[in-house]
């Protein structure tokens, strides 16, 4: 079972906004509190792909070249949740988007790689079409 939990996925038209969240699994065995969260997304027939991520103290973000300027990652650790908030969103966007969990040393660091993430969530649809 997953340790993590997307949700907030569904239809949306171009240029439109959508905001996805991610929270711990009523299966974990960790605090999301305690990690960095990265976002991927695997559209079909494409290889995953790294879209942003959020250090464990919440001061460092980055994003991948695809949705600079237009999707935005946050986190609430009080809520212990971490939402991407989407906008301007195209077709291209279109995939299954999913939330990962990493641990390291520091806590002002997030990774692009998905191989230095332990857990990960089952994924939540993003369909973008009018």
């Amino acid at each position: 079972q997953s340790q993590l939990a997307e949700s907030g996925g569904g239809l949306v038209q171009p240029g439109g906004s959508l905001r996805i969240s991610c929270e711990e699994s009523t299966f974990s065995t960790f605090s999301l509190t305690d990690y960095g969260i990265g976002w991927f997304r695997q559209a079909p027939g494409a290889a995953r792909e790294w879209v942003s991520c959020i250090s464990r103290n919440g001061g460092r973000t980055d994003y991948g070249d695809a949705v600079l300027g237009r999707f935005t990652i946050d986190r609430d650790n009080a809520k212990k949740t971490v939402d991407l908030q989407m906008n301007n969103v195209n077709p291209e966007d279109t995939a299954v988007y999913y939330c990962a969990a990493g641990f390291w040393q520091s806590s002002a660091y997030c990774a692009k790689d998905s191989a230095e993430y332990q857990f990960w969530g089952q994924g939540t649809q993003v369909t973008v079409s009018s």
